[in-house]
């Protein structure tokens, strides 16, 4: 008997699971199961200083401690190994990985391809030969305005042991920059909602080497790709680049590549065509009961 997969949803950096709320009633509405996973030190579990309130204190601001320091690569494989353990006892799971969420999926699969019946990428990480830092230094990357954190970032990454943006700033030039690298295609009410859900704290580990998608293991689960037209800040040269590199470590098990029209983040505020292509995905899985039926 054929299953119903559970979608399961992993953010990026400072973002968290009240980011797919729209999604997911689009795919309930289309009968699917879905869970937003909250990262370590995300969500409910994220640190936001009162110097973060306004009147804000930025000098406070750039040497609070937050919860997220120390937390690791690691640690969030270990949070998505667990809700995929848990849906897995319902039937097939898809794991959907946006942005820097990508490098922790790719990461799981590498772990654990035995609870993942398809991976998807939407404009996510897919670190194939360089880890995330690297490809930052490749020419896939040289239009990505660096400024949009640069110019809103506070205290020392390295004293206080994670990264910390000031979404809540009032300086023009900042706003402009978030704007042109997350939501060009947006109007303002839409960009400033979804800024305000955004955590100041993301952690420093990204992954290394060590963390790139495996032949042996990563590279047995079904993937699909999904293309953002119009990101800035992962821009389709670089999300081409990774499916080549992916297509070419495992061959036979080439990336499946769909295209949504936007920006980085359209697909979560506008969610009905990314909706109904997940749902298309959920009939590429294959028939699975339940553990224990």
């Amino acid at each position: 008997m054929q299953t119903s997969p559970t979608f399961v949803l992993v953010h990026g950096a400072f973002a968290n699971s009240f980011s797919f709320a729209p999604l997911q009633a689009e795919l309930a509405l289309l009968g699917h199961r879905s869970a937003a996973v909250d990262l370590p030190g995300h969500g409910f579990g994220a640190t936001f200083p009162a110097a973060y309130q306004t009147p804000q204190d930025l000098v406070g601001l750039a040497s609070e401690p937050g919860s997220i320091k120390g937390v690791t690569l690691a640690d969030n494989v270990a949070r998505v190994i667990e809700a995929l353990e848990r849906a897995r006892r319902n039937g097939p799971t898809v794991l959907v990985g946006h942005s820097r969420g990508g490098a922790t999926v790719t990461a799981v699969a590498n772990a654990r391809p035995d609870l993942i019946d398809r991976i998807v990428y939407v404009s996510a990480w897919c670190p194939v030969e360089l880890d995330v830092a690297g490809y930052y230094a490749e020419p896939e990357m040289a239009d990505v305005d660096a400024g949009a954190f640069a110019s809103a970032l506070l205290g020392d990454p390295g004293e206080l042991g994670l990264l910390r943006v000031n979404f809540r700033t009032a300086d023009p030039a900042a706003l402009t920059a978030f704007r042109q690298a997350f939501a060009a295609d947006l109007t303002d009410d839409e960009f400033r909602t979804f800024l305000n859900t955004f955590q100041p704290d993301e952690n420093l580990d990204a992954g290394t080497s060590a963390d790139r998608a495996q032949a042996a293991t990563w590279g047995t689960v079904p993937r699909t790709y999904v293309r953002l037209a119009a990101d800035a800040s992962l821009p389709p040269a670089v999300q081409d680049r990774m499916i080549r590199e992916a297509d070419a470590l495992t061959p036979d098990n080439p990336f499946d590549v769909h295209t949504l029209e936007g920006g980085h983040l359209r697909w979560l505020v506008h969610p009905k065509p990314a909706a109904e292509l997940l749902a298309g995905l959920a009939d590429l899985t294959g028939p699975t009961e339940p553990a224990g039926s």
